[in-house]
């Protein structure tokens, strides 16, 4: 199993499969196409049935049910595109065995070195086999981890017919670092009654609670002017947004809260005196305090209207996804089936606040409740990442244990 995770993961991140906000299509980049095609080769290589890929990138599989028992269908779901944060063209992927808790030089010419002490949780990996980046991109375990994982656990259970399950139906969809992977997910046609997004991070991770989460696009623009004679008719866009940024409470920043504490977050700014552009995102998992967060935007935005003028500002403010506990307390069995399947294979399960989202967030209201799992990415969305193939394997454990816990519940 070792052995496959690694050869799956090494050749799934070397497709440059970056997803594009600014594309209309779907999926966003044709790096994603590539890869949906591969694995949809693959799904039919191993054996699997009922594997469809529609025009809009959104792969299907079945693995059949083996048993004569009544068992509800389950899904389990991976996202093959990476982040827009940082590049994932031409990832080079290093195989780091037995690793000794030393720092791992990522990149010896440009001194890109991951080390213990900035990222104390390498500590946790000594004796196992990492998966790095080679220091100049990311490393795309989120999300392909999860999905070489979702694969090797679909051969494993056509390769031991011992282990009873029911239908299990797969899913590997495109654009979720964009918010969109669940916008045109045919949830009828995959017809799984519960699913499992493979989507979080270290070892334990289980987890139903998201982020409502809101982007906000603002556009501000100013009249440029000869500073020479720009009294009284220069107005700087750039210092307005200045101005505006400096509104929001100044705590309430990814890089000042945790846990259950939301935050707004500039994810880029670009302008000059004439125009500017500020994208940010909010969040919140207290539906209330994430209302509250969009207005509190929206009146600040109004206030510099009145200064400025009505046609200087404009912003879009639009939900992205909301909090799936609503969605998945009612059948929260599923949660401790994935919970008590992890304690069956010594693995402590670590129930926490996701402070982001996952597909599952999405899916959850559109009538597929999906908790979300680790897949073993640490230091995601960044030339630091990487991931444990032990991390990796105990992930597959914990889809087949989860298979074979429904089959004997029914």
């Amino acid at each position: 199993m070792k052995e496959d995770l690694i050869k799956r993961f090494t050749t799934y991140v070397k497709v440059d499969t970056q997803s594009n906000e600014d594309s209309e299509t779907c999926p966003s980049t044709p790096g994603q196409w590539t890869l949906l095609h591969m694995l949809a080769d693959e799904c039919k290589a191993i054996g699997m049935d009922e594997v469809t890929l529609d025009e809009n990138g959104y792969l299907f599989a079945t693995l059949p049910s083996n048993t004569d028992k009544k068992v509800p269908t389950i899904g389990f779901l991976a996202h093959v595109d990476t982040t827009t944060d940082f590049t994932g063209k031409n990832v080079n992927p290093q195989i780091i065995e037995n690793y000794d808790g030393k720092e791992i030089v990522l990149n010896k010419s440009l001194r890109v070195v991951l080390s213990p002490e900035e990222y104390p949780n390498l500590k946790n990996y000594i004796g196992q086999t990492l998966i790095t980046t080679d220091g100049t991109t990311l490393l795309g375990a989120d999300d392909k981890a999860g999905v070489a994982e979702i694969m090797t656990a679909m051969d494993y259970l056509l390769h031991h017919p011992e282990i009873k399950h029911g239908k299990i139906r797969v899913a590997f969809t495109p654009d979720e670092e964009i918010g969109r992977g669940p916008h045109k997910f045919n949830v009828g046609a995959f017809g799984a009654d519960f699913a499992y997004t493979m989507d979080g991070g270290p070892l334990g991770e289980l987890e139903y609670e998201t982020f409502n989460a809101a982007s906000a696009k603002i556009t501000i623009r100013g009249n440029n002017i000869h500073p020479g004679s720009a009294k009284g008719k220069m107005v700087h866009s750039a210092k307005i947004a200045m101005e505006l940024h400096s509104l929001l409470p100044e705590d309430e920043v990814p890089e000042r809260t945790e846990g259950y504490e939301g935050f707004y977050h500039l994810i880029s700014i670009h302008g000059d005196v004439e125009e500017t552009k500020m994208y940010y995102i909010i969040r919140d998992h207290d539906r209330e305090k994430f209302e509250a967060k969009k207005a509190n935007l929206q009146s600040i935005v109004n206030s510099l209207k009145e200064k400025y003028g009505q046609d200087k500002i404009t912003i879009e403010l639009a939900d992205q996804y909301y909090n799936m506990k609503e969605k998945i307390e009612p059948v929260k069995e599923i949660v401790d089936i994935a919970y008590d399947a992890m304690k069956s294979l010594g693995i402590e399960p670590k129930i926490s606040p996701v402070r982001g989202g996952t597909d599952g967030s999405q899916l959850s209201f559109m009538g597929l409740p999906t908790p979300n799992i680790f897949a073993g990415g640490e230091n995601m969305h960044g030339k630091y990442e990487y991931v444990s193939v032990e991390t990796m394997g105990k992930a597959v454990q914990v889809i087949v244990e989860i298979a074979k816990r429904f089959e004997e519940r029914a």
